[in-house]
């Protein structure tokens, strides 16, 4: 009885020991979707400001697969040790639970919150010969040939896919829905005029739209956004259409919540560094830094919003 009494301050005070030394070797930083996309390019800025902070590094391992459920998937069975974390994601966070019919984790038990990262609506992007200019126009072409025209994403499950799917309901249009994995091949095919348009996190088809590569039709946020004034709101055609995509830092249950609060507030130091702010805004992401409580609540708010508007939509896979 003496010996297990004695157990428990020892192992407190172990764990605590690790969360203050922590990092003291590289951290794995699983990205659940592939390199060359926005959360890529966004994941990466971040993690070499935290390798900054700390003088350890910050190494992002592109896991893809199955709109990031396989990255995922993979967060939440590392060891709960601070060294394999991991984007927390809409995806395959908010949206893969209504969207899937069986997942390999569960969303709520299974991951540890750290922080928020970032907040970027979609924007819906088209090839450069595709005959519309507007959202009406692209809307009349796709009724006059139902079935004619497709839409690329990043992968079924993403915000992105979505986007998409809320926009066939809406608009009452027959699309058909070109998944691929990840945002690069799927940019590669709509620029070689194999698919007709795509949603994506608005860094991607801004950082197109501004080098002439595709024509920019709208933003589904709720306001036109900052980084494209000019470019208007899918609620200004399709009242109530309105969708943004988010991205945090996650790890598996368990981890030692003095680490999880020091890595948190080591987010928190990194998003509000000048060189992520300047990164962050000429790629049109909003810095969004909440606590890991507030994390995990927001995850779980956004899951029971979207859920009614993906049934709605029909989207669904097995």
């Amino acid at each position: 009885m003496a010996g297990g009494a004695l157990a428990a301050p020892m192992i407190a005070s172990g764990v605590a020991r690790a969360a203050d030394d922590w990092p003291n070797k590289p951290v794995r930083y699983i990205n659940v979707f592939p390199p060359g996309g926005p959360t890529d390019t966004l994941s990466r800025i971040v993690c070499n400001q935290l390798a900054e902070l700390t003088g350890q590094q910050f190494i992002v391992d592109n896991k893809s697969g199955s709109g990031g459920n396989v990255g995922t998937d993979a967060i939440a069975k590392a060891a709960p040790d601070g060294y394999t974390i991991g984007l927390y994601t809409i995806a395959s966070q908010s949206i893969a639970p209504t969207l899937y019919g069986k997942l390999p984790f569960d969303v709520g038990k299974d991951f540890t919150a750290i922080a928020m990262m970032w907040s970027v609506p979609n924007m819906l992007m088209v090839r450069l010969d595709l005959p519309v200019k507007t959202v009406p126009e692209l809307s009349a072409l796709a009724k006059a040939d139902p079935g004619k025209y497709s839409f690329a994403s990043s992968g079924s499950g993403t915000s992105p896919h979505l986007s998409g799917e809320i926009y066939k309901q809406l608009a009452g249009l027959n699309l058909l829905h070109v998944p691929y994995r990840g945002s690069a091949p799927a940019y590669q095919d709509l620029l070689a005029g194999q698919v007709d348009m795509m949603f994506d996190n608005i860094p991607g088809p801004l950082g197109l739209m501004r080098s002439g590569k595709v024509r920019g039709l709208a933003v589904t946020s709720k306001e036109r956004h900052p980084a494209a004034p000019e470019i208007p709101t899918m609620a200004e055609f399709l009242p109530g259409f309105e969708i943004t995509s988010w991205g945090g830092i996650c790890g598996p249950a368990g981890l030692p919540p003095a680490m999880v609060e020091k890595l948190s507030a080591l987010t928190r130091k990194a998003l509000d560094s000048d060189a992520v702010k300047a990164s962050f805004d000429q790629q049109g992401a909003t810095r969004v830094w909440m606590s890991p409580a507030d994390t995990a609540a927001y995850r779980a708010m956004d899951e029971k919003r979207l859920a009614p508007v993906i049934k709605a939509s029909g989207a669904k896979v097995d």
